[in-house]
């Protein structure tokens, strides 16, 4: 059975090491902050100005004034911080993100990403997905691993707009982990009830299987 929205969450939560500085993209990234393991000293940095972001507001506790980058109601932790959009990108341009970690429509087997539009749809912008996927140090995508029509989102080559080329290091499915490497998509993870064979099926490029397969 694919792993849920909170499960792909939780499994990205291990991607976070002790002192890392994090931005969350929109979607199922949000909810990462719920599943970071007591004790771990993380900080969130939330693009639109916090510097400090704890988990999502629970229901009823809302503050108006307070949302992350994908105007959702959010809290700060102990010693949060507010500050300009300017203030943020800086942070995020000069290299100082230890790792985003962000949705996305498709990934290439060479790390390239595209995130942020289906051409004819309407959409605001690309946010500030560009500058995440060049600034932070390490780029970990977490998405279904199949469209709603039942396609794969992992390709040789994206058919969408890019965000970024040869941005990304690791990707999360509801199915699967993969590294991208010099040599293509390594498979270091299967999800429960699927087999190796499941999961080439459903990816275009031809996958390494890792040595150490969990």
């Amino acid at each position: 059975m694919a792993w849920t929205r909170d499960q792909i969450a939780e499994r990205a939560s291990l991607e976070i090491e002790d002192g890392f500085y994090v931005n969350l993209g929109i979607g199922i990234p949000t909810l990462v902050t719920s599943y970071l393991p007591e004790g771990k000293q993380v900080v969130f940095q939330s693009e639109n100005g916090l510097l400090g972001m704890g988990p999502p507001a629970a229901e009823g506790e809302e503050d108006i004034d307070l949302v992350n980058a994908g105007k959702q109601y959010t809290t700060m932790a102990p010693g949060a911080a507010l500050f300009s959009s300017a203030e943020s990108f800086a942070m995020i341009r000069g290299g100082h993100i230890d790792l985003a970690i962000l949705g996305g429509m498709e990934v290439a087997a060479n790390g390239d990403l595209a995130n942020f539009m289906i051409p004819g749809v309407m959409v605001k912008g690309m946010g500030g997905a560009m500058d995440l996927v060049y600034g932070a140090k390490r780029v970990v995508v977490i998405m279904d691993h199949v469209n709603k029509h039942g396609v794969t989102k992992i390709l040789n080559k994206c058919s969408l707009p890019l965000t970024g080329k040869g941005v990304v290091h690791r990707i999360i499915t509801d199915r699967a982990v993969m590294d991208v490497t010099k040599d293509g998509l390594l498979l270091v993870e299967v999800a429960p009830g699927y087999t190796v064979q499941d999961i080439q099926a459903c990816t275009e490029p031809e996958l390494i299987i890792s040595a150490h397969l969990q």
